[in-house]
C-alpha cells in the first residue's frame, strides 16, 4: 500500500478549518485522484478549545507552530496561520530546514520575503506552493507556472480584492455613498480586521507582485507597486463612469516594458462591457495576455472557507502525485531584479475637480493641463451651487507624471476646491 501523505496545519481558522473537513469527507476521492492517501497528523492553533464546526481529536495537537514544522510525522507543513511575520515566517523556514514540502495561503509573507523562501525551499529540495495566496478558489498560480508556461505573457490584470468590488459595485447598484457601502461590507464581515489591508490596495496590491514574479521571472517587489485604495472614489464617479459606458473598478495591471516592469494597483475606469466591467459583488477576476494564447480570463470566487480551501488541497495534491514545480515557476536564482518602471504606460484619465466660482476659473485649468502637455478629450460642467462647481474631464492619452504636474499647477491656481480626483481608463 502507498505511504499516506501526512500533513501539519498551522492555523485553523475559516480556511484550515475548511482544509480539515475536505480532508475528512472527501478521503476517497483525494486518495484516487493523487494516487496515495492524504491524512492529517498533527494541528496547531492559538486556541485549543474553540469549537471550529470539524472534530480534532484525533489529531496531534501542538501549540508552537514551529515545534508542529519540524514533526517527524509531517511530510507537508500548511501554513494558514497568516502575517508577514511572526510565527508564519519562523514556521515556514523551520519547516524548509527540515525539507518538508510547504503550503501556504499566505500572500503577506510571500510579498515580503518569497524570494528567501522560495532559496530556502530549493537549497532544501522541497517545494513551497502557494495557489490559495492569490484570488481564492481561482488557479491562476497554476495557469502561469504551468499552463501557459510556453507563454511570453505581455500583460496580467485583474480584480484581486472582493472586499472591494462588493463596495464599487454596492454604489453604483444601489446608489450608496462610499461609507454607507463600507459599512455594510463590515457588516457582512468581509473587512479585515486592518481595513486598510483591502479598501487601501494592500491585500491585493501583495497577490500582483506575486503574479507579476511568475509571469516575468522576477523576483518578488511589492515594495515598487504603485498602491491607491478606494477611499476617494464617490457616487459622482460611478455615475459619471457609467454615463460614459464606463465601470471603476480597484484594478491591479503587471506588464513589462521598456521603462521596467509596471506594478499598479489602483482605481480604474474599464468598459462596462467588458469581462472585467461585467464583474459584480465579491468575486475575483485575472486576465492573462500570452503571445501564443491571446486573452485567458480566469473567473471565481476570491475568499472564502471552500475555495481557499480547494486551492490549498489542489497544491497537496500536486505533491502527493510527486509534480514538483519551482515556487515562482523557475529557479529562483536565476529570477531578475526587475527595475521599476518610472512611469506608466500612457493612458486616457478621467477627471473630477470642484471649481470656485471665480472668473477665468476653467481657463486656468485648461491652461495648467495644456502647459503640462495634457490635452482634453472632453470636458463637462455640472450645475453648481453658489460657490463652487464640480467639472469632469477626460484626457487624451498622457503618463501619470504630466498629469501630476498639471494637477499641482491647478491646486497652485487657488480655484480648485479640495484635492482632484483621477482616474486612470484602462483598455481591456
Amino acid at each position: 500500500m502507498t505511504e499516506p501523505l501526512r500533513l501539519g496545519i498551522a492555523g485553523l481558522g475559516t480556511v484550515g478549518a475548511g482544509v480539515v473537513k475536505i480532508i475528512r469527507q472527501k478521503a476517497a476521492l483525494l486518495e484516487a485522484r493523487s494516487g496515495r492517501p492524504i491524512s492529517i497528523s498533527a494541528v496547531s492553533a492559538r486556541n485549543r478549545v474553540k469549537d471550529r464546526g470539524v472534530p480534532l481529536d484525533s489529531y496531534a495537537w501542538e501549540d508552537d507552530p514551529v515545534a508542529l514544522a519540524k514533526r517527524d510525522d509531517v511530510d507537508v507543513f500548511v501554513e494558514l496561520i497568516g502575517g508577514s511575520d511572526g510565527p508564519a515566517k519562523a514556521a515556514t523556514e523551520a519547516a524548509l530546514r527540515a525539507g518538508k514540502d510547504v503550503v501556504t495561503a499566505n500572500k503577506a509573507l510571500l510579498a515580503h520575503h518569497g524570494q528567501a523562501l522560495a532559496e530556502a525551499a530549493e537549497k532544501a529540495g522541497a517545494v513551497l506552493r502557494f495557489e490559495a495566496a492569490v484570488a481564492g478558489g481561482i488557479p491562476v498560480v497554476k495557469a502561469l507556472t504551468e499552463g501557459l508556461a510556453g507563454n511570453d505573457i505581455t500583460r496580467v490584470m485583474g480584480v484581486m480584492n472582493g472586499t472591494c468590488n462588493y463596495i464599487l459595485t454596492r454604489m453604483e447598484s444601489a446608489g450608496l455613498t462610499y461609507d454607507q457601502a463600507f459599512a455594510e461590507a463590515d457588516g457582512l464581515g468581509y473587512l479585515e480586521a486592518d481595513p486598510n489591508l483591502d479598501v487601501g490596495g494592500i491585500d491585493a496590491g501583495h497577490k500582483l507582485s506575486l503574479l507579476a514574479a511568475i509571469a516575468f521571472g522576477t523576483q518578488v517587489a511589492f515594495d515598487a507597486v504603485e498602491l491607491e485604495g478606494i477611499g476617494r472614489i464617490s457616487i459622482e464617479d460611478i455615475r459619471q463612469a457609467a454615463d460614459m459606458g464606463y465601470k471603476v473598478k480597484l484594478l491591479g495591471v503587471c506588464q513589462m516594458t521598456g521603462r521596467g516592469l509596471e506594478q499598479r494597483m489602483s482605481p480604474c475606469l474599464v468598459p462596462a462591457t467588458s469581462p472585467l466591467g461585467q464583474l459584480e459583488g465579491g468575486t475575483n477576476m485575472v486576465v492573462i495576455e500570452g503571445d501564443q494564447v491571446g486573452q485567458v480570463v480566469l473567473r471565481g470566487p476570491g475568499a472564502g472557507e471552500g475555495p481557499t480551501a480547494s486551492a490549498v488541497l489542489g497544491d497537496v495534491i500536486d505533491i502527493a502525485r510527486g509534480t514538483r514545480v519551482s515556487t515562482f515557476g523557475q529557479p529562483a536564482a536565476s529570477l531578475e531584479l526587475a527595475k521599476p518602471a518610472q512611469t506608466a504606460t500612457p493612458a486616457p484619465y478621467y477627471l473630477r475637480l470642484i471649481l470656485l466660482d471665480k472668473p477665468g476659473a476653467l481657463a486656468k485649468v485648461a491652461a495648467a493641463l495644456g502647459e503640462a502637455g495634457v490635452s482634453i478629450n472632453r470636458m463637462r460642467q455640472r450645475s453648481h451651487d453658489q460657490n463652487t462647481a464640480p467639472v469632469l474631464i477626460v484626457t487624451h492619452k498622457t503618463t501619470r507624471a504630466a498629469l501630476d504636474n498639471a494637477l499641482a499647477a491647478m491646486v497652485g491656481t487657488k480655484v480648485v476646491e479640495g484635492e482632484p480626483v483621477a482616474l486612470r481608463i484602462e483598455q481591456v
